[in-house]
């Protein structure tokens, strides 16, 4: 190490050393630089100065990178030294920003906020716009774009300092895309001019920002131009000018100058009109530069400009004519035999974009199309090259797509080279290769073979073309079926799924043996696909239909067999998952003998006392009948096929309780999904004096064994509905008469009276006036029945007929309107509580009806109502309080106004106030719902008066009353509003104060959350005030919760605007025109941010690398071989490495897996926000339901009630008495510890985890030699334990 203090060798002769004492002179002998201080210090500037005290300020403010704004001063700009010429200074009455801060202009909103920005270029924007604004307003202009335009202009040409122009020039992007087309036509020449002009001073120069910033608005000048100026050689010659551009060495220039060319190309005005030409007037001379720059570069090793150019044509070919397509493609096509691997991806990338674009046949014909797809199969990458195989599927893909949109009958000549060229794909090392494969097959499927299947007739191996070409497609997938292709056999699967699916209805003919094939490679040992086989013989199943499968792929199942093998049983499963559309009449010719033969074989099995095989003959039967909804699902043959399958489905009902829910699907099915047309609807509804009979008698019948009686009888019932749609109206009224008969009859008994009830209130909406009347004279006795049952569904039959919106029945209601006013109110004090749901939703029925006269019916339901709110049932508190809505449109509809209607409704409900606790927050219950939906047709006064009745009930010594007292005053801090709350603040705010400290302790969530909607509405400092001092504590901890929310909350809006302000930034790369025509308003980038992207960037030398794969074997390259370029990989040949295994466990900071167990849910609840508590209110009073209830209703109407014996059966579930006994245990459960989590160790037992526990402390660096001795050995004894385990396995099997 040198010592300090000693020079290099040979530097003492070059330093000017001071003599010995004197290096502490302060006055040097040389004073060449304080001299010309001196003299430009002391001398006067020959013109007027521009450094004034604004200018040193602005100076200082960019030095120290705080843009502040100052306060506004009087004082004059005055120069710094005299003005002995008497100068007029000029007055300034804001700061130099001012024109900034203030400006009006909306195209400068982005420029705004640079001005805290620390980067000079955006301070040196904003002292410019600052500036021009300025300039504007002493002229008294407006500010609008062309006064910016204009003066932006002529300050282009008047600044020097590179950091100015691109200043200026930055501005003038922006404004220019707002500037009037026709000032922009008129200003072309001298504009142009003066952008040239800058253009050709910057080009060389190494700041890019001036540069990028004028090419940008060139281009935007450009677009604004008409079709008529592109007639002047002087607007090409603007146009080339930005053309030699797009090939720039610096990246941003290029950009800007490849997105201007875009813009004007596909973004000029007059392409957009309805007169546009058919191509911009500059394309041809576009491609003819692209097509000399690619053959100025040749061949040359980086082949930089060649990827420029290709980049260019990627967006620019679909802007082109055909003859000039052509040419491009063809230099394409010369640039990808260069086998140069990036170049010959940017190419098939071009290609992408110009099919993708789906241009017109004037850009693109049928033909060139043709030609392009029979090129591209002289440079089909090799297929273990995994990125450029990819690329060319795409390619081709997108190719035939378009070709098949331009001329069908040529696109499907050159479909089937395709099939065959992907299905070599198939056999790629790479998964990747064998999906992309994969979808490209059934995209062309879907996209170019199904929209034109419907014109061809039933296809078969000898039809001509374009038959014959399908043929051709089909053999190449079917080939895939082949041993070669075992490994891709899952892809191949679907892409028969979806041959299938598209062709199997014309193309069945040649696609047996293929299902052959498929049935039998299923059948072979360890079949891994069985799933995937299924479904492409599924697809098969519902295009082509059961006939053609079965003809092609028998059963093979007779009841004649000698071995319950039954290889082919699986097909069973698919067809009944998979037909529709099928002929009735071949279930009933091929399948009904088929199962009645397995039935009677099962029997002949029980007889002999062999079970197991009976139960195999009875599966398999069963199986076979569930194929029938299937069948039933858009028959072709309704009319001819149903008489004769009546008699069998009938019988089958009633005398086969096993398959009584798979007829009564059928039939719902045949109902619902066959009878499309009115003689196929009355064909199956003339049955139904057959049907029905045999359904009433079923389900009134209770079962001798109660084995899943309640499914049979939903099932039945919903069968019985469904038929009743399309059953002939007396025929339904003779059987609602049988109906009433056997419900007077002493003989029946109390089941046999509640099935037939359940059978009238399906009957009862499709009966006529009459049979209803007699029916209501049957069912009134029952409405004040003792029996809770009966009382329940008279109630119901009641519903049906009210609600029902058949004439008749609206006719029965309204002539016996009074009637039953009278029997509902009569019936009143007998009503149960099951029957109070129906009930409620009859009263609701009725009230709709009723007008002005019938109001003390409507006032004498009140007290009833406001009970219900309370209900157990939720059908009936939910129906209690939609009643109680409708009562109160009611009164609106009675007059004279609905504010004097709603204040004699509320008179009503005050009522409830006076009553027992339970009346009484059921009355607060009901208010609140009230106010809620009226709020609008309510008087102040009256609002007035029922806060203050509610403030007074919050003194109540119940905790009901005082809870629906809270819920009201929630309702009413969301409706309210702030103004017309404010008077009543400090009433409300006494009244919640004055609760005992019981209540206060069991409501002490309800109140948190009443306190925070009270500080939102009235602030911190108010509440405070009014609440007395044991709240404070409660209020000064919701204050600091909500600063941390409102913290947060800005936290992320701050980074949101951040995110939105970077988004901007990145220039817009889209093929759409919308993309194109967005603003490139991109700023410079970080160094940093770009020093990372440059080392997370391959090397030049890296990217462009390419290998040569070698022959077969020992087999030498042949060089000439017209295949060789399928030898250059842009894939380094070789195995893959393995990038680890990925799993779905969450990770912690230190690198810890986090596992939860199944019962580890994850609670959340730090108490009820404000909108959950709100929540709950509204459900209370009616407004919301919980999930469940939710569900509940959604999937069952209101009007549902369960049948008796229907009723869903009590599963165990929870802890306690309700555990469940019979579960199994979980495995692993008896580790489980009974007061913490995790596992614990049992004695006598194996340990409850795999080999080695995982511990903590193996993150310790410390500790990292003593953990990792645990595993020495630990593969050893694994593999000794192996061994063992394969010789005593292997010992065990020798004889």
């Amino acid at each position: 190490m040198a010592r300090s203090g000693r020079l290099r060798s040979g530097t003492a002769a070059k330093l000017k050393r001071w003599r010995k004492g004197h290096s502490s002179d302060c006055n040097p002998e040389t004073l060449q630089h304080r001299l010309a201080a001196r003299s430009r210090f002391c001398s006067r500037p020959a013109e007027k100065s521009s450094l004034t005290v604004d200018a040193v300020k602005l100076h200082n403010e960019l030095q120290s990178g705080s843009l502040r704004l100052a306060r506004p001063s009087d004082s004059a700009q005055l120069p710094l030294q005299g003005d002995d010429a008497g100068e007029a200074t000029e007055k300034s009455s804001g700061t130099f920003l001012s024109g900034l801060s203030d400006c009006t202009n909306v195209t400068f909103s982005k420029v705004q906020r640079f001005w805290q920005s620390n980067s000079a270029a955006h301070k040196e924007i904003c002292a410019v716009l600052a500036a021009v604004t300025e300039v504007i307003r002493s002229q008294g202009g407006k500010e609008s774009e062309t006064e910016y335009f204009a003066v932006l202009m002529t300050t282009l040409e008047a600044v020097e300092s590179p950091e100015s122009l691109a200043a200026v020039a930055y501005l003038l992007n922006l404004v220019l895309k707002r500037v009037p087309s026709p000032v922009l036509i008129k200003k072309f020449s001298d504009a142009s001019k003066a952008f040239m002009g800058i253009v050709s001073s910057q080009a060389c120069s190494s700041s890019t920002s001036a540069l990028r910033w004028v090419l940008s608005c060139l281009a935007t000048l450009l677009r604004k131009q008409d079709l008529a100026a592109w007639s002047y050689p002087v607007t090409l010659q603007v146009y080339h000018g930005l053309l030699s551009f797009c090939v720039h060495t610096k990246p941003k220039v290029r950009k800007a100058a490849q997105h201007g060319v875009c813009c004007v190309l596909r973004g000029s005005e007059f392409m957009c009109g309805d007169t546009a030409p058919e191509h911009h007037p500059a394309a041809p001379s576009t491609a003819k530069f692209c097509v000399q720059e690619i053959e100025k570069a040749g061949g040359t090793k980086e082949a930089t400009t060649t990827l420029h150019v290709l980049a260019l044509l990627r967006d620019l070919l679909p802007c082109f004519p055909a003859a000039v397509v052509k040419t491009c493609c063809e230099t394409l096509l010369r640039v990808m035999t260069l086998s140069h691997v990036l170049v010959t991806a940017c190419a098939m990338q071009a290609f992408h974009s110009l099919f993708s674009a789906q241009t017109s046949v004037a850009c693109l014909p049928a033909e060139l199309n043709a030609q392009i797809i029979t090129a591209l199969y002289d440079y089909v990458p090799n297929t273990s090259d995994l990125q450029p195989l990819l690329t060319w599927l795409s390619t081709m893909e997108r190719a035939h797509v378009n070709l098949g949109r331009l001329q069908k009958d040529l696109c499907w000549a050159h479909l089937p080279r395709l099939f065959s060229a992907a299905m070599n794909c198939f056999l790629s090392p790479h998964s990747q290769v064998v999906s992309a494969a994969a979808q490209t097959l059934e995209t062309l499927l879907n996209e170019c073979i199904a929209p034109h299947m419907g014109d061809l007739g039933t296809i078969s191996a000898s039809a001509p073309a374009p038959a014959s070409y399908l043929c051709k497609m089909f053999k190449s997938v079917e080939e895939g079926l082949t041993y070669r292709f075992h490994a891709a056999w899952d892809e191949v699967l679907r892409v028969l799924e979806v041959f299938f699916e598209t062709c199997g209805k014309q193309c069945h003919p040649i696609m047996r043996k293929c299902l052959q094939s498929l049935c039998d490679l299923r059948l072979s040992p360890h079949f891994p696909y069985t799933t995937e086989v299924d479904q492409a013989v599924g697809a098969a199943v519902s295009t082509m239909g059961p006939e053609v499968l079965l003809d092609a792929v028998p059963l093979e199942i007779d009841g004649k067999e000698e071995t319950l093998d039954f290889p082919r049983s699986w097909l069973l499963p698919v067809l009944r998952d998979n037909v529709q559309g099928a002929r009735l009449g071949f279930f009933a010719s091929y399948f009904l003998p088929l199962a009645a033969t397995l039935k009677s074989r099962a029997l002949e099995f029980t007889q002999a006392g062999k079970s197991v095989e009976a139960k195999i003959y009875d599966t398999l039967q069963w199986q076979v009948w569930t194929l029938l909804p299937g069948f039933c699902t858009h028959p072709t043959d309704v009319l001819g096929a149903f008489k004769g399958l009546a008699r069998t489905l009938g019988m089958a009902i009633s005398e086969r309780p096993d398959l009584r829910p798979t007829v009564c699907q059928a039939l719902r099915t045949i109902i619902h999904k066959g009878c499309e047309t009115d003689a196929e609807r009355a064909e199956v509804g003339r049955f139904a004096k057959n049907f029905l009979p045999i359904l009433f008698n079923v389900y009134s019948q209770p079962e001798e064994d109660g084995s899943g009686s309640s499914a049979q009888r939903r099932s039945v019932l919903d069968t019985v509905r469904a038929y009743l749609t399309i059953t002939d109206p007396q025929m339904v009224c003779g059987f609602l008469q049988k109906a009433s008969e056997k419900l007077t009859s002493p003989e029946s008994s109390e089941f046999t009276r509640l099935s037939i009830l359940d059978l009238v209130v399906a009957m009862a909406p499709y009966a006529d006036k009459q049979s209803l009347g007699s029916l209501y004279h049957t069912i009134q006795p029952s409405l004040q029945s003792k029996e809770r049952s009966m009382q329940k569904k008279a109630y119901r039959v009641l519903e049906e007929v009210c609600a029902a919106p058949h004439p008749p029945c609206q006719a029965f209601v309204r002539s016996h309107l009074r009637d039953l006013q009278k029997v509902l109110l009569d019936s009143l004090k007998s009503a149960a509580s099951p029957a109070k749901r129906p009930r409620l939703k009859c009263l609701l029925h009725i009230v709709k009806q009723l007008s002005a006269e019938h109001e003390p019916f409507v006032a004498a339901l009140v007290p009833e109502v406001i009970l219900c709110t309370k209900e157990v049932s939720v059908g009936a508190r939910k129906n209690a309080f939609l009643l109680l809505v409708e009562m109160g449109h009611a009164f609106i509809r009675f007059g004279p106004t609905p504010q004097e209607a709603m204040q004699r409704f509320l008179l009503l409900i005050y009522a409830g106030l006076t009553g027992s606790v339970t009346m009484i927050s059921c009355t607060v219950l009901a208010l609140t719902r009230l106010f809620f939906e009226f709020k609008d047709h309510l008087e102040l006064s009256v609002v007035e008066q029922l806060l203050q009745n509610i403030c007074l009930l919050l003194a109540s010594r119940t905790r009901d009353v005082v809870k629906a007292a809270l819920g009201f005053l929630k309702v009413t801090l969301l409706l309210v509003d702030t103004k017309l709350l404010a008077k009543h603040v400090q009433t409300m705010l006494e009244a919640v104060g004055n609760l005992s400290d019981d209540m206060r302790r069991h409501f002490r969530m309800k109140l948190r959350n009443l306190f925070i909607k009270f500080i939102r509405k009235f602030g911190f400092e108010l509440v405070k005030g009014l609440l007395p001092e044991e709240y404070h504590k409660v209020l000064v901890n919701i204050r600091k919760a909500e600063a941390r929310s409102r913290k947060r909350r800005a936290l992320k809006q701050a980074a949101a605007d951040t995110d939105e302000e970077e988004a901007p930034l990145a220039q817009p790369r889209g093929d759409s025109m919308e993309e194109i025509l967005a603003d490139s308003e991109d700023e410079e980038e970080e160094e940093e941010k770009q020093q990372r992207r440059k080392e997370r960037r391959k090397p030049a030398w890296q990217k462009g690398q390419a290998w040569l794969k070698e022959g077969e074997e020992d087999e030498p390259l042949n060089f000439l071989d017209p295949n060789v370029s399928q030898r250059v990989l842009a894939t380094e040949p070789g195995p893959k490495r393995s990038r680890g295994v990925s799993h779905d466990f969450q990770v912690s900071e230190d690198g810890r897996l986090i596992i939860r167990e199944e019962e580890d849910a994850v609670d959340n609840d730090e108490g009820k926000g404000a909108d959950e508590e709100m929540a709950d209110v509204l459900q209370d009073v009616g407004l919301r339901s919980r999930k469940s209830q939710k569900r509940r209703f959604r999937e069952e109407p209101d009007n549902e009630e369960p049948e008796p014996g229907t009723y869903p059966q009590y599963r165990a579930g929870g802890s306690g008495i309700h555990r469940q006994l019979d579960k199994q245990p979980a495995f692993g459960a008896e580790y489980r510890s009974k007061k913490g989590k995790g596992d614990v160790k049992k004695k006598g037992q194996l340990d409850p985890y795999a080999y080695i526990p995982l511990n903590r402390a193996g993150l310790n660096r410390r500790k990292q030699a003593k953990m990792q001795g645990q595993f020495k050995g630990l593969m050893k004894g694994a593999q000794r334990g192996a061994k063992a385990g394969r010789r005593s396995r292997l010992k065990s099997q020798r004889p």
